[in-house]
């Protein structure tokens, strides 16, 4: 085609030519699109690193996303059988008036690693070791792990991590340009299917419908709330 960006350019470039040149001169050139590679278990992720360990790649800045049930290092939230992720949400907005200093000692994880990667020192590794040098350091191992992901070239993770759109939107993980890598991908059908349900129980079932006779009988939004107390009367 005719040239357009240097001193010899004709200057008669169509609008088509031109469009086409603006968008290179647009595009960021030192963009390097990111690795995520998803498994079906966390139990995977441990042996895919352990390999990557064996490899000439092992000092490529990597990180591991995963629940809190695998990286909370808080006593009081790790111990707990409930929810942790309320538990811990709770903690970060300070609502009892505690607030969680492994929170604000992500950085010192963050840093170790940013260090250790300067000195060429960097080594792959696996959830286990983020958590074990987060108690260490008294830093927060799932924040610290979100927070790296910014600089990694490759990001290990659960299969639903990348088919949720809901987990993908409070990760931060855009996935435009990016490489994806599904391991054992005869499995997505199962966790995809998982993404879309949800799951209650009778006894949910029976208090939604109290609420709802509730509301209906003190004619409280009642357009709103008869169908899905209709909804719960025949579920149960």
């Amino acid at each position: 085609g005719p040239c357009t960006e240097c001193s010899c350019s004709s200057g008669k470039e169509t609008d088509k030519d031109a469009s086409n040149t603006k968008k290179k001169e647009n595009r960021d050139p030192s963009f390097i699109p990111k690795i995520f590679f998803g498994t079906r278990t966390h139990k995977q992720i441990s042996q895919i690193t352990r390999e990557l360990k064996r490899t000439a790649y092992s000092s490529v800045p990597m990180t591991i996303l995963s629940s809190r049930d695998y990286t909370c290092i808080h006593p009081v939230v790790s111990s707990s059988s409930t929810n942790r992720n309320e538990m811990c949400v709770e903690l970060l907005e300070g609502k009892h008036g505690k607030s969680c200093l492994y929170y604000h000692g992500v950085h010192k994880l963050s840093e170790h690693h940013a260090l250790q990667s300067a000195h060429r020192v960097y080594q792959a590794w696996d959830i286990e070791d983020l958590v074990s040098l987060g108690k260490k350091l008294r830093a927060c191992a799932y924040f610290a792990a979100r927070e790296l992901m910014v600089g990694a070239d490759i990001v290990f993770c659960p299969y639903n991590y990348l088919l949720d759109p809901q987990i993908r939107e409070s990760m931060d993980i855009n996935l435009k340009g990016q490489v994806v890598i599904l391991d054992e991908a005869h499995n997505i059908e199962d966790c995809a299917r998982e993404s879309v349900s949800y799951g209650v129980t009778e006894s949910q079932l029976r208090a939604a419908r109290e609420e709802l006779d509730f509301m209906v009988n003190n004619n409280i939004r009642q357009k709103d709330h008869e169908p899905l107390r209709a909804v719960c009367y025949s579920l149960i």
